[in-house]
């Protein structure tokens, strides 16, 4: 199948920014995206893909703040997988976590191996933010075993699968408002010898049960984070964990303050390359 890439040059670029476009043009059929700034990247089969559509909704965003243009690229089938195979590198994390494909062979064995085929979804576990919450996991490791875990905008499904092979509470629940996320999610559980410990559904924080959670995973971005921290809080049990990211280290004292608000107490932070991760605990009542 051939694939259409529209690269959507932004300016000036902002993370936020590429997040709206994204979230403007979801509904164009695009199977997945790819960030390079001062790009957002967006790909869906050369068949779906209508221009005019995607020109209307473009028009139709605010361009005070920012503003986009576009130029198409073919993306042969022939060469869509030798250039994932080419690019994509197994990730070790800690030395206990492999992120990997099917065709990397030869690896060292660690504790922890989940194999993300590359192909047009995302999320392989190259993003500093993926790295930094499964540091954190790893850091609970001993806590997560029967927790029941939330993964809050799962992509492709690698934190959940990490916390099934951690022996969390069945099923896990893992949640991401795109459908494409969802079924790469659902296929991966399967790659991965987990389908029957995951349970994902497609839709966005309205989804959390009230009180359900001892262990939330969010790995969205600032805003949703901060729009949704609320519904967070309400889903965690009294000193469940709540681990964050998607952010970058300058975010960090808005998204803490707010969780404050919400009845959560910080209980440290990381970074990398600029990004950041907060773990937060509900406390037994609000202050």
């Amino acid at each position: 199948m051939e694939y259409i890439e529209v690269s959507i040059e932004i300016t000036p670029f902002q993370d936020d920014y590429a997040e709206i476009v994204t979230a403007e043009i979801s509904d164009l059929g695009f199977e997945s995206y790819l960030t390079e700034e001062p790009y957002l990247k967006a790909y869906i089969p050369r068949e779906q893909f209508k221009e005019p559509h995607l020109k209307t909704v473009l028009s139709l965003i605010p361009q005070t703040d920012f503003k986009v243009r576009y130029s198409l690229a073919l993306i042969p089938e022939q060469n869509w997988n030798a250039l994932w195979e080419s690019s994509f590198e197994p990730v070790v994390i800690d030395g206990r976590c492999t992120v990997k494909a099917s065709f990397h062979k030869g690896l060292p064995r660690t504790k922890y191996t989940i194999v993300i085929d590359p192909k047009m979804a995302f999320g392989t576990g190259h993003h500093q933010t993926t790295t930094l919450i499964i540091k954190s996991m790893l850091a609970h490791e001993k806590d997560i075993r029967g927790l029941q875990v939330l993964d809050m905008g799962c992509g492709t499904g690698i934190l959940s699968i990490l916390a099934a092979k951690m022996k969390a509470a069945v099923p896990v629940h893992a949640i991401d408002i795109d459908p494409v996320a969802v079924r790469s999610a659902r296929e991966n559980a399967r790659r991965n010898r987990v389908p029957d410990r995951i349970h994902t559904l497609c839709g966005d924080a309205s989804l959390i049960q009230a009180g359900k959670y001892d262990l939330i995973l969010a790995n969205i971005n600032r805003n949703i984070i901060l729009e949704d921290l609320s519904t967070y809080a309400r889903g965690m049990k009294p000193g469940a964990l709540l681990i964050t990211s998607g952010f970058y280290e300058e975010d960090c004292a808005m998204i803490e303050a707010e969780a404050v608000r919400q009845g959560l107490e910080p209980l440290g932070s990381d970074s990398l390359e600029r990004w950041a991760t907060v773990t937060f605990r509900k406390l037994p009542f609000n202050l």
